[in-house]
């Protein structure tokens, strides 16, 4: 099961880039900022909510705990691949990196977080694979 629910962490990744691609390329020039921010969190939240409702069968049916420790997992590994990304690739300082974790000009990245967590758990509620 491991080995599943890291593949499919794995899968968000290009969804996320994809998603900031477009935020700086598309959004950015024509909303500003702010708004760039806004409608690029909340389509990456409706993805993320997307990808785990149509993969979540991909893993063996556990209980409601057992998802919530794989939203657990991709939580982790997100924040883990964030901070290595932005240190050691992006050069970012912390305070930079940091600074993504405010609700400011528009940034949603704690709620994205929020979405990461919880889709596995959300999308067997929705799929009615959660075992008692």
């Amino acid at each position: 099961m491991i080995a599943r629910v890291i593949l499919l962490w794995l899968a968000i990744l290009p969804i996320a880039i994809i998603n900031g691609l477009l935020r700086e390329k598309l959004l950015r020039p024509r909303l500003g900022s702010r708004w760039a921010n806004t409608v690029s969190g909340l389509a990456l939240m409706a993805l993320i909510a997307a990808f785990a409702v149509a993969t979540i069968g991909w893993l063996p049916r556990t209980t409601e705990t057992g998802y919530l420790l794989v939203g657990a997992a991709w939580l982790a590994a997100t924040v883990v691949f964030e901070f290595s990304f932005g240190r050691f690739v992006a050069r970012a300082s912390w305070r930079e990196m940091i600074g993504a974790y405010r609700f400011r000009d528009g940034n949603l990245w704690p709620l994205v977080l929020a979405a990461v967590a919880l889709a596995p758990w959300g999308a067997a509620v929705v799929r009615q694979l959660a075992l008692p």
